[in-house]
């Protein structure tokens, strides 16, 4: 009969690998609203909500830069020495509310949309119309 053999997860790399794995959610979703910002300065006031947008991803973008701040400063720690838990446990639990807020944020940007008002055929000349 063979002998069963039980490994024991080390905590401190699974910590450190979902760390990498947050942070690399972060920066997508940096990417993205960096071009969301990008997009809203090139339409400027013509986009009905200018100045809200510019605020919520400018608040986005720092929370994120925040975040990924808290992340390093974790994956710096070694859960598996004591001196080291408490201070995990803390930055770990205002990360977590931070990408709360940044969420939240994000919903609100989505919810105002970055499409300007579609151009209706109809107000179009016809000289603005390609044929085929």
């Amino acid at each position: 009969m063979a002998a069963v053999v039980h490994r024991t997860i080390d905590a401190n790399r699974y910590a450190s690998k979902k760390t990498l794995a947050q942070g690399m959610l972060d920066i997508a979703l940096l990417t993205a609203n960096a071009s969301q910002l990008k997009y809203i300065l090139q339409v400027g006031h013509q986009h009905e909500f200018y100045t809200l947008m510019v605020t919520l991803i400018s608040i986005s973008i720092i929370l994120q830069i925040l975040v990924g701040v808290l992340f390093v400063l974790l994956g710096g720690l070694n859960i598996n020495k004591e001196r080291d838990q408490r201070k995990a446990e803390v930055i770990n639990d205002i990360s977590t509310a931070l990408i709360f807020v940044i969420s939240i944020v994000n919903v609100i940007i989505s919810g105002f949309g970055l499409e300007t008002k579609p151009i209706l055929l109809s107000n179009l000349n016809r000289e603005d119309i390609i044929e085929p």
